[in-house]
């Protein structure tokens, strides 16, 4: 008799057909929630109107700056192929986020608390996509 007929056949158990997440999986996987989470809190504050922030500062200003050279530095830094995604996302993202950022600045105070939604909206959507990405196979 061969060897395959006298070995009983493998039993999987349940907990063996789900992968396990890496530690580095898991914490990209917080830091997309931490984003998800932050998105929604800039949605309820540019929705209900608690807006308490000097939009036409100094302070304001270099963080809509900063924004957009993060975004532009993730879009054009050489990375791995498999996080060449991710960085596509995280850039446009950005990139996004400091348009709506210096628009804010600028336009009547009506539209500030709907501009900032948007911009909770886009890190709301950034979360998910990052969160997408991490699940991914590779």
């Amino acid at each position: 008799m061969s060897e395959a007929k006298l070995r009983p056949p493998v039993m999987m158990a349940a907990h063996d057909a789900i992968p396990m997440l890496t530690p580095d999986k898991m914490l990209r996987l917080v830091i997309e929630f931490i984003f998800m989470l932050l998105g929604g809190l800039i949605v309820w504050l540019g929705l209900s109107g608690h807006i308490f922030f000097n939009r036409r500062g100094t302070g304001w200003f270099i963080l809509n700056v900063a924004m957009v050279i993060w975004g532009a530095r993730a879009l054009y830094r050489p990375g791995k192929f498999r996080s060449r995604l991710e960085d596509w996302i995280r850039g446009i993202f950005l990139l996004l986020l400091g348009v709506v950022m210096a628009a804010i600045s600028r336009v009547p105070f009506l539209w500030v608390g709907r501009l900032l939604a948007v911009a909770g909206v886009l890190l709301l959507l950034r979360g998910v996509a990052g969160s997408v990405l991490v699940f991914r196979r590779s």
